[in-house]
C-alpha cells in the first residue's frame, strides 16, 4: 500500500465505523411515540436522557430477537441461554432463560396482554450497527400503506456473524405460525441476513415468502469494507458479521440464497458516474455502489437520488417500497431517462 492511499483508506474506514455507530445513537434517539419528532440535540438532552439513548444503543448491538408479538418481544444474546422480553416501550418485564422468558411471554398472551399475529405479514430489517428505531420511518409508512401487520426484527449485527442472525430470524418466523404470508423488507445488510435464512429455511416456510424489498444491499459485497479490510488495524477492530463483511465475504457470499419470490432492489445514486461518496467508484449512496446492489434474477431495480442512511426516511422511497409489495412491481422513477439506466 502506497503512503498516499494509506489517507484515502484511513477515512473509508473511520467512515464505515462512524456511520455504523452514530445510525444508532442517531436512531435511538427517536422518541418511541414519533418516528417524525426531530431529536434533540445532545447538548439539549438531559444526563439522564443521553444515558438512555447510549443504553439502548448498545442493546440494540448484543440483543437479537427470537419472537416478535407486533411490538413485544422476546430477545436473545447470541450464542447464550440469557433471554429478555420488551413492551411496546422497550421496558424490560422479564429476565431469565429461554423457557423462563418463553413461559413468561405465554403468561402475557394468555392473559390478553399480548396480541397474536396472523394474516400478511411483513418483517423489516435494519442494517449494520442501527438498531430497530432506525427504520421507525418506514414501518410507520408500511402501516398505513399495506393491509399487513409490519413487524421490525432487530439483530445484535456486531455481536454475531450472518449464521447466528439468520437461525435468529428463523426462530421469529417459526413462532408466526398464523401469518399465511410473510413479506422482506431490508436496509442494507438486513437484506444480507434475509438471504442467509433463506439457505437454510424449510420448504414449508420458504413456501410462504411472498415477497422483498431491498433498501441498499450490499449483495456483491462492499468496497468500502475492501478498503477497511487493507488497514490492519481497523479489519482487526470489525467484529460479528461486520468482520464477514470486511474479511470474509468470498465465504459467505456462498452462502447467501438468491430470494425465491418475486424480489425488487432500491439502489440510492445520483444517475452519474460519481455518486455522492468521492472514496467509491461509480454511483453510490455514499456507502454503497449502485453496482453492488445488483442481483440476478430481481423482478425491478430503481434508483433514486438518496442517501444510504437517508433510506427509511424518504417518502419516495417508502412510497416506492408499498408499491413493490402490493404489486410486485415500483411506480416509474422520477428521474431523466438516463440516469434511470
Amino acid at each position: 500500500m502506497s503512503i498516499a492511499s494509506f489517507p484515502r483508506l484511513l477515512m473509508a474506514g473511520w467512515l464505515v465505523w462512524s456511520l455504523s455507530f452514530s445510525a444508532a445513537v442517531r436512531a435511538e434517539e427517536m422518541p418511541v411515540d414519533s418516528a417524525k419528532a426531530t431529536p434533540e440535540k445532545p447538548a439539549a438532552t438531559s444526563d439522564a436522557e443521553w444515558i438512555k439513548i447510549l443504553r439502548r444503543s448498545s442493546d440494540s448491538l448484543r440483543w437479537s430477537d427470537d419472537i416478535i408479538r407486533h411490538d413485544w418481544r422476546l430477545q436473545r444474546r447470541p450464542g447464550t441461554d440469557t433471554c429478555r422480553i420488551l413492551d411496546p416501550r422497550d421496558e424490560v418485564v422479564h429476565e431469565g432463560s429461554g423457557q423462563a422468558c418463553l413461559d413468561a411471554l405465554t403468561t402475557l398472551e394468555q392473559a390478553g396482554k399480548v396480541p397474536a399475529v396472523s394474516g400478511p405479514t411483513v418483517i423489516v430489517l435494519h442494517g449494520l450497527g442501527e438498531g430497530r428505531r432506525s427504520m421507525r420511518p418506514l414501518v410507520d409508512s408500511l402501516q398505513k400503506q399495506l393491509d399487513a401487520t409490519v413487524l421490525s426484527f432487530g439483530y445484535a449485527s456486531t455481536s454475531a456473524g450472518l449464521d447466528d442472525h439468520g437461525r435468529s430470524l428463523a426462530a421469529v418466523i417459526k413462532h408466526l405460525p398464523a401469518a399465511d404470508s410473510i413479506s422482506f423488507v431490508g436496509h442494507s445488510m438486513g437484506n444480507l441476513v434475509v438471504r442467509r435464512w433463506m439457505g437454510l429455511a424449510a420448504e414449508e416456510d420458504l413456501a410462504r415468502v411472498r415477497r422483498m424489498v431491498m433498501l441498499g444491499p450490499p449483495n456483491q459485497g462492499s468496497e468500502l469494507a475492501r478498503m477497511v479490510a487493507k488497514i490492519s488495524v481497523l479489519a482487526a477492530l470489525s467484529n460479528g458479521a461486520a468482520r464477514e463483511l470486511v474479511l470474509e465475504w468470498n465465504r459467505i457470499s456462498q452462502d447467501l440464497a438468491v430470494p425465491p419470490c418475486p424480489f425488487g432492489i432500491v439502489a440510492g445514486g445520483k444517475g452519474d458516474d460519481r455518486g455522492y461518496s468521492s472514496f467509491l467508484a461509480g454511483d453510490d449512496d455514499a456507502v454503497v455502489r449502485v453496482e453492488e446492489t445488483k442481483l440476478p434474477g430481481s423482478d425491478d431495480f430503481l434508483l433514486l437520488p438518496v442517501h444510504h442512511a437517508a433510506m427509511m426516511k424518504s417518502p419516495t422511497v417508502q412510497q416506492a417500497t408499498a408499491a413493490f409489495l402490493n404489486t410486485g412491481r415500483f411506480p416509474a422513477p422520477a428521474l431523466p431517462a438516463a440516469a434511470a439506466k
